[in-house]
């Protein structure tokens, strides 16, 4: 029997982030535009609204800004839950999309062991400096929550599950 070939740690991290970005994007599959906006949780989330603010406040805050120290706009106030009225739901999902990719390329350009060109420690008073490792860990931990958000909103809207479970 052959030995298994290793993965390199970076593919792992990368292929599950990427798996968790795809189930957020596919629990959103055939929803109109009004679906896309309704709130559905007592917080008063709208689906649009979780995919902005994974957008801004996850791809775009923690590679771009923290780990590769670009100069972006961020939304403090809200954490970028509230979708700007000018954004259509296309917008917000291409949005979505452009950051993931934004992200991929930081990831490509930085080791796993390396630290953040900027540290948010005005904002999360206590929260240790992390690495690329663990700013990728938190990010994979953050999509995958609120990808189960979605699961959960969907499933209220029409019934549709992006799990099967027999």
């Amino acid at each position: 029997m052959p030995e298994p070939k290793p993965i390199a740690e970076e593919d792992v991290l990368l292929t599950v982030l990427r798996g968790q970005r795809e189930h957020v994007q596919g629990a959103l599959e055939g929803l109109s535009d009004d679906d896309l906006r309704r709130p559905v949780l007592p917080t008063g989330c709208s689906c649009l609204g979780l995919v902005h603010h994974l957008a801004v406040d996850v791809e775009r805050f923690w590679f771009r800004a923290v780990m590769a120290g670009e100069q972006v706009e961020l939304f403090e106030e809200d954490g970028g839950w509230t979708v700007p009225e000018r954004r259509t739901a296309d917008d917000v999902l291409t949005l979505y999309r452009d950051e993931a990719e934004r992200s991929d390329a930081v990831l490509a350009a930085h080791a796993l062991d390396e630290g953040p060109a900027w540290w948010p420690a005005e904002l999360f008073p206590g929260l240790p400096v992390r690495d690329l490792r663990r700013l990728v860990l938190a990010v994979i931990t953050e999509t995958a929550t609120h990808a189960g958000h979605l699961d959960a909103v969907r499933e209220l809207i029409d019934g549709r599950t992006w799990l099967v479970l027999t």
